[in-house]
């Protein structure tokens, strides 16, 4: 019996229709960009698994110091206790984050991270006798995880729908892409005169799952002026633009106005273990001191600050500030820039959108949308088919690589997306229902 069937008798797999999905790819190792599967097959891993890996599969740096790590400290519990990997993961964050960022807390993946951001804001207002500012708001199209917290902050969907009556009010405002500034921060400039308002939470200049929606700093800008104006706290999630990606270390670099949270996980350990990050002013961590012990932040976890995956932060850090994975950034973001001129105008393209190592293409046959839930199988099989892992939002298809790699390795990617750009237009002659439901962005 084969991996991937042994899989299916006793696995129940994310984001997946179990009854109609096929077998999953079975995966064995890892080498640089590319993932091996059970039968030798070699796959270009174009998406980073899920937006996690930075420096390539199987890194020695990190395997190195990871192993060594395992042999001395695996685990102690963080109540209490400290230990060098923490402090120094800490230290070393805080050095190249915002200046207002002050404090760490950790937890153990981005949607917690999220939930922590949240309890933050919330607590911080209780702790100081205004109880009545706990409105949120956030961008329409948002996605910030599948706990209760981060759904509630999040669009409103299938992913969300069984829990509605359980997620909190948000008030949510529409993203300020080009051509429509003025009217969010109209929007904005509304809500923010309440005096219930307690946080804004965005995902900065890239929101991910909504199809790597794209928007200026200087809108993002005039926002957070707002929200500094009504002394409304700025969250920024960075789960995903994090550690490089927007050809910054940080999306927050790209502004003027600096958060008072930030939210970290994917790319923080390189792709290498679970890991979250909650990152805080110092005005927000002082609010929770106190000798009144119910103004204690009640919140943590059984793998808070593991060694193990401290370190595989440190390891990652270590790679991504050498002057090496800034040129690979830079590469990679001119290349992307380069490809996007190619797509510009052809035919069964309807927009390229790229900010640094983010590219993402946004298919749109003549006078088929209701075409895109079928194509978006299609598109993966065509991928998967020419050794290329790319995973479809929809009708748009990103391309968000390890930094290591190559050109003729983003050739290999690039000629995939052309591929798919002809699957479209041959797809645009036939004759299909005028309406097929879309699959929801995952």
């Amino acid at each position: 019996m084969s991996l991937a069937q042994r899989d299916a008798a006793v696995l129940w797999h994310p984001y997946t229709q179990m009854q109609t999905a096929p077998l999953p790819i079975a995966v064995v190792r890892g080498e640089g960009a590319w993932l091996i599967a059970e039968d030798g097959t070699r796959y270009l891993d174009a998406v980073a698994s899920w937006w996690v890996n930075l420096h390539g599969h199987a890194h020695p740096h990190i395997t190195k110091r990871v192993s060594e790590q395992l042999a001395t400290l695996e685990h102690v519990m963080f109540a209490g206790f400290t230990h060098p990997a923490a402090v120094e993961l800490a230290e070393g964050l805080l050095q190249i984050l915002p200046s207002t960022q002050n404090r760490v807390f950790y937890s153990d993946n981005g949607a917690t991270s999220v939930e922590v951001a949240i309890k933050m804001a919330l607590q911080y207002f209780h702790n100081l006798g205004q109880p009545e500012r706990r409105t949120i708001i956030a961008f329409r199209d948002s996605y910030h995880g599948d706990t209760f917290g981060a759904m509630s902050v999040s669009a409103r969907s299938a992913f969300t729908a069984p829990f509605a009556p359980l997620l909190f009010n948000v008030e949510f405002i529409d993203v300020p892409v080009r051509g429509r500034e003025a009217e969010v921060i109209a929007q904005m400039a509304s809500l923010a005169q309440r005096d219930d308002v307690a946080a804004f939470i965005f995902e900065p200049l890239v929101l991910g799952t909504a199809g790597m929606v794209m928007y200026e700093p200087e809108a993002l800008d005039a926002l957070l002026s707002i929200c500094r104006r009504h002394d409304i706290f700025i969250i920024a999630d960075e789960v995903m633009t994090g550690f490089g990606r927007t050809g910054r270390l940080f999306a927050s670099d790209h502004l003027r106005e600096q958060p008072d949270i930030m939210c970290l996980s994917k790319g923080l350990t390189g792709g290498t273990m679970a890991l979250g990050v909650t990152s805080c002013s110092a005005a927000i961590y002082e609010a929770f001191l106190s000798s009144d012990r119910t103004k204690t932040f009640f919140h943590g976890h059984s793998y808070t600050a593991n060694p193990v995956a401290c370190t595989a932060g440190l390891a990652s850090l270590d790679l991504l500030l050498a002057p090496e994975s800034f040129a690979d950034r830079e590469r990679i973001a001119a290349a992307h820039a380069q490809f996007a001129k190619e797509l510009h105008g052809l035919p069964g393209i309807r927009e390229v959108r790229q900010l640094g190592t983010i590219l993402a293409v946004e298919y749109a046959p003549d006078e088929a949308t209701s075409y895109f839930s079928r194509l978006r199988d299609e598109f993966y099989a065509l991928a998967v088919s020419r050794g290329v892992l790319l995973r479809p939002l929809g009708n748009i298809v990103y391309v968000l690589p390890p930094y290591c790699i190559s050109n003729d390795e983003l050739r290999l990617v690039y000629d995939t997306l052309l591929a798919m750009r002809e699957l479209v237009l041959r797809a645009a002659t036939e004759t299909t229902p005028a309406s097929i439901p879309e699959f929801p962005h995952d």
